[in-house]
């Protein structure tokens, strides 16, 4: 066995061995396989292994796109069957909510040059003869979809792996992974040790266990899955085809042709977790003993589908087990706390992904960055707050039974909450919020007026659409109070806090004490991989608010600069709490509760001052993410309950109040503000956004070379404000959310990333990227809400305070 690797890869997985074969296939060829067991053991196995394309996200649909237009490659660049049937598969919609979700894909689909669009149902029963297609709106087909043979799969990317030079060692367990002070890494197994650069840990089922050997805590929780085949059914053996698969995700089951019969899986309500306190490690090729009345409301409403399914026997019955994240997207990335130990863990549709996963991870630790933003796998989305035993069980039990259910936009699900608190919750509660979960902690996302209220979910404009709107015009009008508290928020000192700083960041770092700046922070591909306020505090002090959500994720980049001898680095996001108190009389209001002078001249735009309110102790900065007058307040956690009591006190008498997220989404739209993780991502470059004027070039600072080049290129897409035909979203009663294709003449030039009603300038409004060249301001685009074509206009500028008078009043 060798003693050295690149990397070594721990799992024999579908997932293990897509990301040796890749990294193969990127030029790492020294790099190792360890499986405990044979290959595929574990989950991969007994695995369903349907594949399909289309996906929520974008670039999670792009990344299963490759993945399905692999296989068959594979197949001839190793010679391993992957046994691959593509007859297709039809998606059916028995609500008028499915079939929003099915257009809005087919449109996202045309964007990207992928086959999927809807038929009549005459075609599809041509398709699918043994379908009862009664109560079905709208059916979708994917002449791509179908299903592989998990064993031949894994193996296909073994040997194309091998071929390459990799090595796999099967039977060999991982007993141990000790960091050495170089940051390289010693795996341990009883057959010898290997030193490597990279450990990566794929071991599905094994994936705490394996973690835990290297101090690591990973928030999953397998559970037990079931699906069955038929025996052999006259209809199908007849034929001289394969049938397409059926996609009835309202009807909670999946269903293809296996063989001469039918194979019928769930997601049951009644689900049953196994192996809460651990995977046992003579697991294997095994599987649990049948339990098919747990899943029988599922099979009855399939067989209800496909009447030819009720008149056949069983075969066979697979009951398996799954391991599952909180969210039930896969666990992928380096673990911000180590050096050189990725995890790529929590797969649940292994045989849609596995390539495209495979090839993610390859790409980040070949390159330092993939080329897709892909933060809903990032490991990074989950602080060490997600490792609660009780979240995860109860997150993971709500994605499993309602696997097949549409998220919607702004969708808040209970499950496992609350988890993380300020002190002002229960005071909010009392308001009548309804809260968020943003990166653990729960903020407000409206206010309804009465305790207990709940959000109505759906494409269409919801319960709180109209509260939200008085919320935004109060602000506007006279002022607001928002809980900022779950921004990011850190401190730097030292000696050489403004040097590292200047290292870090591409804005030059503020000179003067209480002065402020944006800047950007830059990605390993020269893309926005941050933007965050910093503030000048002190001669040797500095204050950054950046994305809440993206606190573990900026770690990596933080600690990727040494800090000078005597200067600290530290989050103070839990010891912190903040206010954003915005509108033409925030001023009014916070005088009140303050001696220091507010004035303009005493207190400019983009400055600090340490003051007193109602005698809280707050760090002020004058800035304010809605585009109005507004200051910043940052106080210590446990003043926090009585600065709020304070604020909505003094702003009874001037009609101010409580405003929640929702409406600061709708501001920052109106004022054309980008936002992190929407606008800002590694996939868009400075000049892309708006955003290179604050990369100062004279100096040196994170991936500057990167930065370079990109600006040194025209630009490939170009972020604009569009404002959709009011006569349109009224018709759908639907505004942008994020995510719909743009076209122009029938042409895709783009695509929303942040979408809403600007309730104080009465448009409806979309954030969003158009390719270069294809249109300009002024140019009428459609934009497909709820998959339709609603007429548009790219705006020249922004609807609210183009130049900026009121945010510097």
């Amino acid at each position: 066995m060798k003693t050295h690797a690149q990397a070594v890869v721990i799992g024999g997985g579908v997932i293990g061995c897509s990301i040796l074969y890749h990294l193969t296939k990127l030029g790492w060829t020294d790099v190792v396989l360890l499986e405990r067991d044979e290959l595929t053991s574990g989950s991969t196995w007994h695995a369903a292994a349907n594949i399909h394309g289309l996906h929520d996200s974008a670039n999670i649909s792009r990344l299963q796109h490759y993945t399905m237009t692999l296989y068959n490659a594979l197949e001839e660049e190793t010679g391993q069957s992957c046994g691959v049937f593509q007859p297709g598969s039809l998606y059916l919609a028995q609500t008028e909510a499915r079939e929003h979700q099915l257009k809005l894909q087919a449109a996202k689909a045309k964007l990207y040059n992928m086959n999927f669009s809807e038929i009549s149902r005459d075609k599809a029963e041509e398709l699918h003869p043994l379908v009862n297609f009664d109560g079905i709106r709208c059916i979708m087909w994917e002449p791509d979809g179908g299903n592989v043979d998990p064993s031949g799969v894994t193996n296909a990317y073994a040997v194309g792996a091998r071929q390459r030079g990799a090595e796999i060692y099967r039977f060999t367990p991982v007993i141990g992974t000790t960091q050495k002070p170089d940051g390289t890494w010693t795996v341990e197994t009883p057959k010898g040790n290997i030193e490597t650069e990279w450990v990566i840990n794929a071991s599905g089922l094994w994936g705490r266990e394996v973690a835990a050997l290297a101090g690591i805590e990973l928030p999953l929780q397998p559970t037990e899955h079931q699906y069955f085949v038929t025996e052999t059914i006259a209809e199908i053996d007849a034929m001289d085809r394969r049938l397409p698969s059926v996609a009835d995700r309202d009807g909670e089951y999946y269903l293809r042709q296996e063989g001469k019969g039918l194979l019928i899986g769930a997601y049951e309500q009644d689900m049953k977790f196994w192996a809460e306190n651990g995977t046992p490690l003579d697991f294997a090729h095994d599987l649990f003993a049948d339990d098919l009345d747990r899943i029988m409301d599922n099979v009855m409403r399939a067989m209800d589908r496909v009447p030819v399914a009720a008149e056949a026997g069983i075969k066979r019955v697979i009951n398996g087990p799954m391991i599952w994240s909180p969210d039930s997207n896969v666990i992928l990335g380096p673990v911000p706390e180590l050096k050189n130990y990725f995890v790529c863990g929590g797969i649940i549709p292994g045989f849609s992904q596995s390539a495209g996963m495979g090839l993610m991870v390859a790409q980040w630790l070949t390159t330092g960055e993939m080329e897709y933003d892909m933060f809903p796998w990032d490991i990074a989305r989950f602080g060490l707050w997600a490792n609660d035993k009780n979240f995860v069980k109860a997150k993971v039990q709500d994605q499993y039974a309602h696997r097949f259910a549409i998220h919607y936009p702004n969708e808040e699900r209970a499950a496992g909450r609350p988890l993380r608190t300020r002190p002002v919750y229960d005071l909010q509660k009392e308001m009548g919020a309804v809260f968020g979960l943003n990166y653990g902690w729960e903020h407000p996302q409206w206010f309804a007026g009465q305790k207990g209220a709940k959000d109505t979910n759906g494409f269409t404009r919801q319960n709180w659409w109209g509260p939200v709107g008085d919320e935004c015009r109060m602000l506007r009008d006279r002022a607001g109070i928002i809980d900022i508290s779950n921004f990011a928020k850190y401190r730097c000192k030292g000696p050489g806090a403004a040097d590292w700083l200047n290292a870090v960041f591409a804005n030059n770092m503020p000179k003067s004490i209480g002065r402020s700046c944006l800047t950007p922070l830059i990605g390993v591909r020269g893309g926005i991989a941050g933007d965050a306020t910093v503030t000048r505090v002190a001669e040797d002090e500095f204050w950054i608010v950046s994305s809440g959500m993206a606190e573990r994720y900026h770690k990596r980049f933080f600690d990727s600069v040494p800090l000078p001898e005597g200067t600290t680095f530290e989050s103070h996001t839990e010891a912190m709490c903040g206010f954003n108190v915005a509108g033409p009389k925030s001023r009014e209001l916070l005088q009140r509760l303050t001696n220091a002078s507010l004035a303009t001249e005493d207190f400019p735009f983009m400055r600090s001052q340490q003051i007193e309110l109602a005698g809280v102790k707050c760090l002020a900065l004058r800035v304010s993410f809605t585009g109005d007058l507004g200051w910043e307040l940052h106080c210590a956690t446990e003043d926090q309950k009585r600065l709020y009591e304070a604020l909505l006190e003094a702003g009874k008498e001037l009609g101010a109040g409580p405003v929640g997220a929702r409406a600061l989404m709708s501001m920052r739209v109106e004022k054309g503000y980008g936002s992190w993780s929407r606008e800002y991502s590694p996939e868009y470059y400075p000049h892309e956004v708006g955003l290179d004027m604050l990369c100062k070039m004279d100096k040196a600072f994170l991936n500057k070379a990167a930065a370079e080049k990109a600006l040194a290129k025209p630009t490939r897409e170009n972020l604009v404000l569009i404002h959709i035909d009011e006569e349109a979203v009224n018709a759908s009663n639907a505004d942008a959310t994020g995510g719909e294709p743009i076209f122009r003449n029938g042409k895709g030039i783009g695509r929303v990333t942040s979408g809403t009603y600007g309730y104080t300038v009465g448009m409806s409004l979309a954030l969003g990227y158009v390719r270069t060249g294809e249109a300009a301001p002024g140019d009428e685009v459609e934009v497909m809400v709820l998959g339709r074509p609603h007429k548009a206009r790219i705006l020249h500028e922004p609807p609210f305070d183009p130049k900026g008078e009121k945010l510097r009043a």
